[in-house]
């Protein structure tokens, strides 16, 4: 009888455990572009050096920054376009940048270029907006050649107090796809892709006993989404592996763990769309994170490199 209980008790929860981790085997790729840590250093740094603070409450500052992210996205030289929309008295513009087919399935990245308060944002978010370009120049200097459209996208309004409203430009953009009949083939949100920690004890969990399944150092990329995103996030979890030496790790589960939809990608799975977030995991490993220390100096440009490259392998091959 104890057999059969145990038995009946370890079974789900092995099965849960690699739902939930989805382990994959690392198969090295051929990876024929890499990104340039230099340049994600100079985007992060112009960015966070812009005057004021490119927030919803600093509608000045955030039309700056704006404009930056327009600029150093055309200069990828990729075809650009710019949608604006209204929120409360004021307009805000997202940007997209297209690659590869006008027909056919997209594959949607982006990035939200605005900030929670008065403070940098190194990490969150001018980290994924210099991967966000870095892909850009990539694309635009390799021309891989593709079986979907890519389209890459800087937001604004992701931080409070518009997140989960229908105000944020991600929202606005996903609702754009869906009204056109767009076939998203997924979308990916690069959110804070910047921090790392070889300590023990620096990555922290929604819950108790995670570090065991994972690590207690925050030295690793991680790739969330939910149940339906499964078999997106290990596809992209396993080019990404296989792209780098970085550590690349994984996580799905239900809306409701704390964390799990805390970006972009949450309008997307609104639509009934694959969706994963890419992320050094936020405040679960960052202590800057919604800081005034959320500092430029603090980031890892040679391991957020390898995140670039790991994502520009996964988008060009899957």
């Amino acid at each position: 009888m104890v057999p059969l209980i145990c038995v009946a008790v370890g079974v789900p929860v092995l099965i849960g455990i690699v739902w939930m981790t989805n382990p994959i085997k690392v198969r090295r790729l051929a990876v024929h572009a890499s990104a340039d840590s230099d340049r994600l250093e100079r985007d992060v740094r112009q960015l966070t050096g812009l005057p004021g603070f490119r927030c919803f409450e600093r509608p000045d500052d955030l039309h700056r920054a704006a404009l930056w992210a327009k600029n150093a996205l055309m200069a990828s030289g990729l075809p650009v376009e710019e949608q604006s929309f209204g929120v409360g008295a004021e307009s805000f513009t997202y940007f997209v940048a297209h690659y590869g087919q006008t027909e056919g399935p997209v594959l949607v990245v982006g990035a939200h270029y605005d900030v929670c308060g008065e403070q940098p944002g190194a990490d969150d978010n001018a980290s994924g907006v210099a991967g966000l370009l870095e892909l850009g120049r990539m694309l635009a200097r390799n021309k891989p050649r593709l079986r979907h459209r890519i389209e890459l996208a800087l937001w604004p309004l992701e931080e409070p107090p518009n997140f989960r409203t229908p105000g944020m430009g991600s929202a606005v953009h996903a609702n754009s796809l869906a009204l056109r009949g767009a076939d998203v083939r997924g979308m990916i949100s690069l959110e804070m892709i910047g921090y790392f920690s070889d300590e023990p004890g620096s990555q922290s969990y929604p819950a108790p006993g995670m570090s065991l399944l994972y690590s207690s150092r925050g030295d690793a990329i991680v790739v969330v989404g939910n149940g339906s995103s499964w078999w997106f996030t290990r596809r992209l979890k396993t080019r990404m592996a296989g792209a780098t030496e970085l550590r690349v790790r994984s996580m799905n589960a239900p809306a409701f763990v704390p964390g799990v939809d805390f970006s972009d990608h949450l309008n997307f799975w609104a639509q009934g769309w694959r969706a994963v977030m890419i992320t050094d995991t936020a405040f679960y490993r960052n202590p800057n994170y919604h800081q005034p220390s959320d500092t430029l100096d603090t980031l890892d440009y040679g391991r957020m490199a390898d995140v670039v490259t790991g994502v520009y392998a996964a988008i060009t091959t899957l």
